[in-house]
Order: C-alpha cells, then structure tokens, then sequence
C-alpha cells in the first residue's frame, strides 16, 4: 500500500509539474516563478494582437492604429502568414513589430516535445521569410506553456511573453463595451494588453467587435498618459 501510495503521489507531482505553466496566464506568481514577463521595461504600454493575419480583422486594427497613430505588436501564426503573406508584410511596412505564435494554433501541452519544436521552427521560417524580420518575441496559442515549450522557446533565444490585462475579445459574448471594460483604463507603464485581430480560432465576427472597441481603448491609453510602446526588442 506504502509503494502504491508513492506512485500516485509521484504521479500526481508529475502531473502538477507537467501543467505548471498552463497557469501563468491566470496566477501571476506562477509567471513570475517560471520567468515569463507579464510586463516589459519601457515607459509605455505594449498593445498586442494574437492570431493573426486576417483578411478583414488584420485591415481594420491597422486602420484603427494608423488613424490613433499608435504602434502594436502582432503575435502571428505561421499558417495563417501563409494564406495572407501580403498582410504580414503590410504590419511590417506600418512599423509594428511581429512576433510568433506558432505554426498552427494548438495547445503545447497537447503536443509532444518535438511536435512543439518543429511548430516553433516552422512559425520562424515562415514570418521570417514572408516579413524578412527574425521575431525574437514568442507568445504561445492561449497564453499556454508546457515545460518543452518554454524551453524550446528559451533554447531558440526567444523571450516568451505574456499580459497584464485582456479584453476576452474572442467569446462569442463580447461586445465593444465589455472589451474596453475588460481592457480598462489607468494604464501602468509596462503593461501588456491581449487583443486579436483575427476570428480563425475564436468566435466569428470577434475582430470586427474588438475594432470597434479600439477607439475607447486607446483614448485610455492616451489618458494614461503613458502612450504605446512601438515594440519590445530582446
């Protein structure tokens, strides 16, 4: 019973151990912990975009940028850069920074440790080659790390990142309203805002409500005081 008993405990560490970073998103010590920044240095707010590029989302926050004058930071996904190779470069020739979020948009801690390493390696060549720029910054598809993941992204030189707040823009019960509400105001320096300017992975239609949420948003940002940071380069 003592020697069973063990197993299961040690099974039960394993397990905890395996799902760690799944919590970074939510449980900040545990970003902390794992070294993954919720924030970046610099004195104003890093804007950020996942799951991109999208034929009509990816134009319409690009417009919304341009108009308020302000840079961001696109998290793209290699397979949609292939789709969409135009708009890719269209992010670059605006000034904003691209960064990686994968090859497909799946889970790590669904994917072996070669799976993973081979998606990051595919997202590389493919944003790199389309946009000509080496992304030095890497998010994962939901915010969520498997122990292989981070170290793949690590032994690559990459800096994972994360966020300090998000407009839950992807749920099918997201309005303009409650995306800035979500968002919020009273920006700190450093802070890391989610949003997507895509629907591939998330409710249809959500680009065009977090478009209309972005005029609110970055009046925020501006009121902060702090204004936008055009990228964080590592």
């Amino acid at each position: 019973m003592a020697a069973r008993a063990a197993l299961g405990a040690a099974a039960t560490l394993g397990a905890a151990a395996w799902c760690a970073p799944a919590l970074a998103p939510i449980v900040p010590p545990v970003a902390g912990a794992l070294g993954v920044p919720r924030c970046v240095p610099g004195s104003g707010v890093l804007l950020t975009f996942d799951d991109g590029p999208h034929p009509v989302g990816t134009p319409l926050v690009l417009n919304a940028l341009r108009t308020a004058d302000l840079p961001a930071t696109f998290f793209l996904v290699g397979e949609q850069v292939e789709r969409y190779r135009s708009l890719a470069v269209e992010i670059v020739d605006a000034g904003h920074q691209v960064a990686i979020h994968g090859y497909r948009h799946r889970v790590q801690l669904r994917l072996t440790p070669q799976m993973v390493a081979d998606d990051l390696d595919r997202a590389a060549d493919v944003i790199g080659g389309a946009t000509g720029i080496e992304p030095r910054l890497h998010r994962p598809p939901l915010g969520i790390y498997s122990p292989a993941g981070l170290a793949a992204v690590r032994r690559r030189g990459w800096q994972p990142l994360l966020w300090s707040r998000w407009g839950r823009d992807w749920r099918a019960s997201a309005t303009p309203k409650t995306i800035a509400d979500t968002i919020g105001t009273n920006f700190q320096a450093g802070e890391v805002l989610l949003l997507h300017d895509a629907d591939h992975y998330s409710s249809e239609g959500s680009h065009r409500r977090t478009a209309a949420a972005l005029p609110r948003i970055f009046a925020a940002i501006k009121a902060s005081g702090h204004g936008a940071m055009a990228g964080w380069r590592v």
